[in-house]
């Protein structure tokens, strides 16, 4: 279970997804990215106007042929780019409790964090830790209403991923991009921690079996952000933090260097980063410093020609430690 925050891009948007309880997202790789990244059973709560609304559970998602054509949100028009957007990602939620809290509160901090550092949404969205989940689920009121059910005629489709761009067809199939392999490598971390995560602790060092730690995704910095940022998922004085930066092609000694600066300004709780990447030079396996791990990602199986749904390239995407 995860918890997000969607970004709403104006009221009249915000107004019809709490009318129906959906959330959609456009036919862009940002949209895709969300989508995907959002699963049956996770939380979310609306983000607009710098408040937090309501807090509901994803009871279903479906991506929908021609919603361009489907209520209840209009297509959307970019005066700069002239580009159209719609929303044929969808997901229908089942609505727990009635909010509308500014996103001062200390208890939002972690999120408020992300959007300061980034200078404002320009993101779909934010996920937040499980401290910050627990905060939620005790605001407002418990909804007992029932929501009324918007009925979509329309087929559905399942979306898919291809690694040479001209076999891209939005919103059918998507170019692989390095959204799409952090979210991958998130979850796969995500789902398998005693397989996938322990190694990486052991290769840095840390051997603190009672820690649950929780994998989230972007995490903003002053001089950047960190694709994936591993955390104590119940702090208690002091806090083990752990980052992972994701390259969808070969590194260079650069991003290591990246990671070292990330390292020192998150300060002395950060233990270690993680590299994760299709392939490295020599000198970065033997240059390396002893905090950093190198990790190499496949797709066995996967031919470049090929068509591909999000969870069969989770399915067949493996780790390699480099120590």
């Amino acid at each position: 279970m995860a918890y997000y925050l969607v970004s709403v891009s104006n009221r009249t948007n915000l107004e019809l997804c709490k009318k129906y309880a959906l959330a959609g997202f456009t036919n862009s790789i940002n949209g895709l990215w969300t989508f995907l990244e959002i699963e049956k059973d996770d939380y979310i709560s609306f983000l607009y106007g710098a408040r937090v609304h309501n807090l509901y559970k994803v009871v279903e998602k479906a991506a929908f042929e021609n919603a361009e054509n489907l209520p209840p949100w209009p297509p959307v028009t970019f005066r700069m780019s002239g580009r159209t957007y719609y929303f044929p990602f969808r997901l229908f939620l089942k609505q727990e409790r009635k909010i509308d809290e500014p996103m001062v509160r200390p208890e939002f901090a972690y999120v408020a964090e992300n959007l300061l550092l980034r200078g404002g949404y320009r993101k779909t969205h934010f996920q937040a830790d499980t401290v910050t989940f627990y905060s939620v689920s005790t605001m407002g009121q418990r909804c007992e209403d029932t929501t009324e059910r918007l009925e979509i005629d329309g087929s559905t489709f399942i979306p898919e991923i291809v690694f040479d761009r001209k076999n891209q067809s939005i919103p059918h199939r998507f170019h692989f991009q390095e959204l799409i392999l952090q979210s991958m490598v998130r979850k796969k971390l995500s789902q398998n921690q005693n397989e996938k995560l322990k190694p990486i602790l052991e290769a840095l060092n840390i051997h603190e079996d009672s820690i649950e730690f929780e994998i989230l995704g972007e995490k903003a910095l002053p001089e950047g952000h960190v694709d994936i940022f591993i955390k104590n998922k119940h702090p208690s004085a002091k806090t083990t933090k752990i980052i992972v930066e994701v390259k969808v092609g070969k590194a260079q000694y650069k991003n290591i260097e990246q990671l070292l600066s990330y390292m020192k300004e998150l300060g002395e709780e950060c233990r270690g980063g993680v590299l994760i990447t299709k392939d490295f030079s020599n000198r970065m396996l033997y240059e390396k410093p002893e905090n950093i791990v190198l990790v190499k990602y496949s797709l066995d199986g996967i031919e470049r020609d090929g068509s591909y749904t999000y969870q069969q390239l989770l399915d067949a995407l493996n780790l390699e430690i480099f120590s």
